[in-house]
């Protein structure tokens, strides 16, 4: 796979949205300023690099702001990274408000004089509401500042088309199909079964390189040891899954698509795989690009045993923010309880407060679009399965790395061993 996107991503973008008309920060943002005028118009950006369904939450925003205008700006997910760093290395162009995604969190945190510290926001009160390892990620090296609060977290499953499954003679209950691979080698031979059924157009799976993140993400240790040496190099567990990676490639089961690039989204569509690692988030990526297929979709458990996170974002203030203590405020406001809940229920997005894995409107939820799958009490019981594991400084370029090899070893253009080889060289300038 090309370029390996842990979390949805959107086609190049640049979206307004919510036109507020004038602001002033705080609660009291309807209170004149001291002297009798109007309180001064502010505009706050927000860089994502997919859709968050935020747009009617800065509607919710603007009723006690009611002079701040928000902009949302969205680019592809490795060049939302990529621009971050630029912009922090220039002091120019960054929004009020990003979103980094957990593969790159590690790369941010240790900017912490590039960022504003959010305790300084009266935001540390929202520890408590946090899965322990999730608000952790959102702090500098010391602990000292909070960097970033966090939006969701991603819980292993495997989505997948029941119809293509009725077609190639496998089995289309959940259960049923979570039994098919209990393992990932189990799971490639699900795959030769589906492939020998010649099923027009369909393909087991969308590219290698989700499934190999999946299979790191499982390991107790990933590309990272706990002391930030990137150890992927020597870990077996990297080599296990790039090898199995290889495997599925060379037993035919890919399609050949990059995730969330534009033939990814027409390939859910036209039914061109069966099967797609998701993480809870993903269920809301699949419904937004192929509306069309709802209820040929389901969701069964993921092979290797579960566990892993996959993805999972948090909002971050960089300095470059002229309008902090708004920014900050909206960003409390777009990480609570009831938001959280919310685009679960809305998009998919698992939230990273704890307390609500219990919550009924969650533990109940059933997702029409997936056949009613009941994806509360899936992703949920992932999470709390899920073990966490320590994301290095440069995990989302590292990520990369092994994503352009097996890219190269699906077209032809590297034999496997060779591609591990300049993946490994890759390696050295990333460090």
């Amino acid at each position: 796979m090309g370029k390996l996107r842990p979390r949805v991503v959107a086609p190049v973008l640049a979206a307004v949205l919510a036109t507020g008309v004038a602001a002033c920060g705080g609660a009291e943002g309807s209170k004149q300023a001291a002297s009798g005028a109007p309180a001064e118009k502010i505009t706050l950006t927000v860089a994502l690099f997919s859709d968050f369904h935020f747009a009617p939450l800065y509607e919710e925003f603007k009723k006690t702001h009611p002079n701040v205008e928000i902009v949302e700006r969205r680019a592809q997910f490795n060049d939302h990274h990529r621009n971050l760093t630029t912009q922090l290395a220039t002091g120019s162009g960054a929004a009020d408000v990003v979103a980094v995604e957990a593969g790159y969190i590690a790369t941010f945190t240790p900017m912490a004089d590039r960022f504003h510290d959010l305790n300084q926001y009266g935001l540390a009160r929202r520890q408590a509401d946090y899965l322990d390892w999730k608000w952790k990620q959102g702090l500098s090296p010391d602990g000292a500042r909070l960097l970033g609060l966090g939006t969701d977290v991603g819980g292993l499953a495997m989505c997948y088309r029941t119809d293509l499954f009725k077609k190639a003679g496998l089995p289309t209950d959940r259960e049923e199909v979570s039994e098919l691979w209990p393992t990932w080698e189990a799971y490639l031979e699900a795959g030769k079964r589906f492939m020998a059924a010649k099923v027009p157009g369909a393909a087991w799976f969308d590219g290698p390189g989700e499934n190999f993140r999946a299979m790191v993400d499982q390991a107790p240790v990933g590309y990272y040891d706990e002391r930030n040496n990137l150890v992927a190099a020597t870990n077996p567990d990297v080599k296990k899954a790039f090898d199995l990676s290889v495997r599925m490639i060379q037993a035919g089961l890919s399609a050949k698509l990059a995730a969330f690039s534009p033939p990814w989204n027409t390939g859910l569509t036209k039914g061109s795989f069966a099967t797609v690692i998701c993480p809870s988030w993903k269920t809301g990526s699949i419904k937004d690009a192929a509306p069309t297929t709802a209820g040929k979709w389901d969701v069964a458990a993921v092979p290797g045993g579960g566990g892993g996170n996959q993805g999972g974002t948090h909002l971050m203030l960089p300095k470059q923010g002229k309008h902090p203590k708004e920014a900050a405020e909206l960003i409390d406001l777009l990480t609570r309880k009831e938001t959280q809940l919310r685009l679960f229920t809305e998009a998919g997005a698992l939230p990273s407060i704890p307390a609500l894995y219990d919550d009924p409107a969650i533990t109940g939820f059933k997702n029409p679009f997936f056949n009613d799958a009941p994806t509360g009490k899936i992703f949920t019981d992932a999470a709390k399965a899920l073990r966490p594991q320590h994301v290095g400084p440069k995990a989302g370029d590292v990520l990369t790395a092994f994503g352009n090899a097996l890219q190269r070893v699906e077209q032809g253009k590297q034999a496997p061993e060779a591609a591990w080889e300049q993946a490994l060289k890759d390696l050295e300038r990333i460090k």
